[in-house]
């Protein structure tokens, strides 16, 4: 997965976003409910730094701001496949962007505000 694919292609074409990969060496933040089966599932990406990607993904109705410092741990881009399949056509989306995905369900959207340290 270290190119863009062809379904994060799509997704980006779709919402009229330039793709920015997220390479599979690098991390995201991730909430343990995204893989335990918490839905529908969240995710925004900030801006990287260092070895991650910039995304946070959770599941359900948490609310990150409101749980603790630890609410989110490092996964590896490459683990995804096996915690949250779901959320890996939107990974090429850039800085910025935020998603709601569930069964039959999608909502995309960008937010400047989380570029902003």
């Amino acid at each position: 997965m270290a190119e863009i694919s062809s379904e994060q292609r799509e997704v980006c074409r779709r919402l009229d976003a330039e793709p920015v990969p997220a390479p599979p060496d690098l991390k995201v933040g991730i909430a343990s409910g995204a893989k335990e089966g918490d839905r529908p599932i969240k995710a925004i990406r900030h801006l990287p730094r260092g070895d991650t990607t910039g995304w946070f993904i959770w599941g359900g109705d948490a609310e990150p701001a409101e749980q603790g410092d630890d609410f989110f741990r490092p996964l590896h881009v490459a683990h995804l496949t096996d915690w949250c399949p779901e959320i890996l056509p939107y990974l090429a989306l850039p800085p910025g962007w935020g998603v709601i995905v569930d069964t039959d369900y999608e909502d995309a959207w960008y937010d400047p505000s989380y570029l902003v340290d």
